[in-house]
């Protein structure tokens, strides 16, 4: 794939670059770990002032990168600017959270005694250059959601972003120079997905994390293991939102249409299977459909549009094939179906009945617009089809009981559990999945420790 900006509303090439030389690729690399051994040492407050400047800068270019993100990957421009509002939020929030995250912990005096010590701390030290593979869905977000906690803890970061959003990868690399980062912390590496590999090798790449296919995870996970160095994965996901009877109905099928067709129905989180109990399918279903032939599809730099084009004439042949696949298997077409006429890889808000496990998009993860509806004869039957995936990254329920919730939560394999609501990532919460949606977590505590050397510091008697 070339690494190029195209229009995915028009199919037009906008601008293209040039993968970067082995020489060039070279040199960024020791100007990482040259500016690690400096930027190790910096204090909270200095890493907090550059973060919280680069905070400000990216809401001052809301406007601007909004618009570049549409450009490049389709999002209707109103979701872009709320992205970088959202990365702004996630930067001021390390920035002031970090260091209470990162203190040192002192374990209890009686474990101090036994081990013989006459003190003891846990520190948490940064591990070096950390690389990130990134996919192009949410362009700014998926970056920041790792580049704050890991330059907050003092760690520098090296940037592989998807080869569809080259002027968003090197805005990403432009802000935080701007804002007063050394120059080495941050770096946009403008490489192919083939030149992963040799530098995930490099012993001064200590570290990655990947968020994208399962094929891409497997591939960083086996260099990763082979030269023994940590990873976060977050990969695929078919969401199940499961409604039970007691839900609010109108409630429930209005947010499951925004949690469906969220950045265009690409989005790992969004929900993609909807599991509705026998009791009140009909209900829901009929409101659900309603909602999804209500969106407006359409040109996504107009701000009253709700769905724009897919990013990529590839995907959208792979989520037509999803969908052929089920209706010659059995599957009703409840609205959608069919591709428009006309340019861009625009797709329509789709809503597919009747599926049975011998269809692949039972298995496999709709990457667009593309609903599932099942119905479910019990909370027992709702729990067996929405563990029924390969994946498990997060769930949605919709219920008044709370026993239904607490066994909802108890048995779910997901990584998070959103009761009346729809999944949403926040700084402050834990973000990731369990089977084949990876490993690891990011943002919260958990996400800005996870690469870091966590250091047993023993004083003796």
């Amino acid at each position: 794939m070339s690494i190029a900006t195209v229009n995915p509303a028009t199919g037009e090439t906008i601008k293209t670059y040039e993968a970067m030389d082995e020489e060039e690729t070279e040199r960024r690399l020791q100007l990482a770990e040259a500016t690690f051994r400096t930027y190790r040492t910096t204090s909270f407050a200095e890493r907090a002032a550059l973060m919280n400047r680069a905070a400000e800068l990216l809401d001052e270019d809301q406007q601007e990168i909004g618009r570049v993100m549409t450009t490049e990957m389709g999002k209707p421009v109103k979701q872009a600017r709320a992205e970088a509002a959202k990365c702004a939020k996630a930067m001021r929030w390390y920035a002031e959270h970090a260091e209470e995250l990162l203190a040192d912990e002192e374990p209890a005096a009686a474990d101090v005694e036994d081990s013989g010590a006459s003190r003891a701390l846990v520190r948490y030290r940064p591990l070096g250059p950390v690389l990130a593979v990134m996919p192009w869905n949410f362009p700014l977000w998926q970056v920041v959601r790792f580049a704050a906690p890991a330059l907050m803890a003092g760690n520098v970061g090296l940037l592989k972003h998807a080869s569809n959003v080259p002027q968003t990868a090197l805005y990403l690399e432009d802000l935080f120079h701007r804002a007063g980062f050394p120059e080495g912390c941050f770096q946009t590496l403008l490489i192919g997905s083939g030149a992963v590999d040799d530098i995930l090798r490099d012993e001064r790449v200590r570290a990655a994390t990947l968020t994208g296919s399962e094929p891409a995870g497997r591939a960083v996970a086996s260099t990763a293991g082979e030269m023994i160095k940590k990873t976060v994965l977050e990969l695929g996901g078919s969401d199940p939102f499961v409604v039970m009877p007691s839900a609010d109905i109108d409630r429930a099928a209005q947010v499951a249409v925004t949690a469906r067709v969220q950045n265009n129905g690409q989005s790992c989180i969004a929900a993609k299977r909807f599991i509705v109990h026998t009791d009140v399918h009909d209900a829901f279903a009929e409101r659900f459909v309603a909602g999804m032939r209500a969106l407006r599809t359409g040109d996504p730099m107009r701000e009253d549009t709700e769905v724009g084009p897919l990013a990529s004439e590839r995907g959208r042949a792979d989520l037509e094939e999803l969908v052929d696949d089920a209706r010659r298997g059995g599957a009703a077409v409840l609205c959608g179906g069919e591709r428009p006429a006309g340019p861009g890889w625009y797709y329509p808000p789709t809503v597919l009945a009747g599926i049975t496990r011998e269809m692949r998009i039972h298995r496999e993860e709709a990457f667009g617009p593309v609903a599932t509806l099942y119905r479910a004869a019990d909370l027992d039957e709702a729990v067996l089809i929405a563990n029924d995936s390969p994946f498990g990254l997060s769930s949605n329920v919709w219920t008044r009981d709370e026993a239904d919730v607490d066994r909802f939560v108890r048995d779910l394999e997901a990584g998070g559990v959103y009761v009346n609501g729809m999944t949403a990532s926040h700084p402050a919460f834990p973000f990731g999945g369990v089977k084949r949606s990876g490993y690891g977590r990011e943002l919260s505590g958990h996400g800005i420790r996870e690469f870091c050397n966590i250091t047993t510091v023993w004083h003796g008697a």
